[in-house]
């Protein structure tokens, strides 16, 4: 099958699972959609039994669809860009401090805790991996997918400061999170066993700083570029926006820095919740529909594909891998647990927040499409059949059982 045929296909699955899941399902339409595609995909490998080519065909087409170049290189760009036009941006200014010290603090507490309790497990387990490829998995599995916490937070009533708390470290903490897994995957592969502080530092502030500066500028460019349009050419702020999203992806690619960061700031610069009521006005109304359109129908897209790569995954399929999985579940839990309540805890002596904080904050940090994608772009090594499993276990109980169970677990008094 080659591009526009794959296309094709997922665009006709994704208005065929949405229909099902209206008229049968009924549930919040990203998690109905992975729970048809799981349902396809479980169903193409019990048939794969009976007559072998069917799953083998299906597997084929998954892995020429590149599951992880798709997401990290063209959906993830449009889908941090649509997300960030939403955010509220005289509320994340308020709650900045909080979200800052999430995003980078506790991401590093989040990867070594993990990394270090997998090792333990592992060995426990009888899986002896070496621990650079368990810090490798903490840090692949930290960052909190923006993309499924977006998603997540529109269905679910929680007060205006939480709703941006979640949102924003989502948005945020992906650079700390790809820099950490760049550094880690470094010395995995090349057989370091030091570190060089000064590269680190290096790194991320080419990554990070380059991303946020790179996005200020584009995004202060594309502001007054819609500003002189002013509404009277709807068509052309579209393209304009859309070349701002594909150029600055382009670009940032170009120069070693962060693409995701540079679409987020960006994001936030054309987005008009949060101002004042002229600078809101500059981005139109078709605008906002366009892209609401676009996040909608990725977002359907993205989440079919991460219950599809179920085929390409059973193909290494081993119970104990699971078993490994279910663990990891518990852990990445404590571990986000403790990695929020230590900030929230110190930030507390300056400010107050909900009793609920820590819990929904805990809980509504979801893992999705990003972690999986991460996983399956490692290279070939003796323990990535087992990183991707246990990575696929997590992100499936963090959408279906903590996505699902939010609006009804975690209540917030705000």
């Amino acid at each position: 099958m080659d591009v526009l045929d794959i296309i094709t296909l997922l665009i006709f699955l994704a208005a065929l699972f949405t229909y099902i899941n209206i008229r049968l399902l009924k549930l919040p339409s990203t998690i109905g959609l992975m729970i048809l595609a799981l349902f396809m995909s479980l169903t193409i490998v019990l048939l794969g039994f009976i007559y072998p080519p069917l799953a083998e065909g299906t597997r084929a087409i998954m892995l020429e669809f590149d599951f992880s170049e798709v997401l990290l290189h063209i959906m993830l760009s449009f889908l941090l860009f649509a997300g960030a036009m939403h955010i509220n941006l005289r509320k994340l200014a308020e709650e900045k401090w909080p979200i800052l010290i999430l995003a980078t603090v506790g991401t590093l507490i989040q990867t070594f805790l993990i990394g270090s309790g997998m090792y333990y497990i592992f060995q426990w387990l009888n899986m002896g991996t070496d621990y650079i490829y368990c810090l490798l998995f903490g840090a692949l599995i930290s960052p909190t997918d923006p993309i499924a916490v977006l998603s997540m937070v529109k269905k679910t009533k929680l007060s205006k400061n939480l709703e941006i708390k979640i949102a924003g470290e989502s948005l945020f903490n992906d650079g700390v999170g790809v820099v950490i897994f760049i550094t880690i995957l470094h010395v995995a592969t090349s057989g370091q066993s030091t570190i060089d502080p000064l590269s680190i530092i290096g790194l991320f502030s080419r990554e990070v700083l380059g991303g946020i500066l790179f996005g200020v500028s584009i995004g202060y460019f594309g502001f007054k570029l819609l500003q002189a349009v002013e509404n009277e050419y709807v068509e052309l702020e579209v393209l304009i926006t859309l070349s701002m999203v594909m150029t600055g992806t382009q670009i940032a690619e170009y120069l070693e820095i962060s693409g995701p960061l540079a679409m987020v700031v960006m994001g936030l610069f054309i987005g008009n919740q949060g101002r004042s009521e002229e600078l809101a006005n500059i981005t139109g109304d078709y605008v906002i529909k366009f892209w609401h359109l676009v996040d909608e129908a990725m977002n359907a897209i993205l989440f079919i594909l991460i219950g599809l790569e179920m085929i390409v995954i059973s193909e290494n399929f081993r119970l104990d891998y699971f078993f490994a999985g279910l663990v990891a579940i518990v852990v990445v839990l404590i571990a986000r647990l403790i990695s929020v309540s230590i900030p929230i805890s110190i930030l507390s002596f300056w400010r107050k927040f909900s009793d609920d904080t820590i819990k929904i904050l805990t809980w509504g940090g979801l893992r999705g499409g990003i972690s999986v994608a991460l996983a399956l772009s490692l290279p070939a090594f003796e323990a990535k059949d087992l990183i991707v499993t246990v990575t696929y276990s997590v992100v499936l109980f963090s959408i279906l059982v903590q996505g699902m169970t939010m609006s009804k677990i975690l209540k917030t008094k705000n």
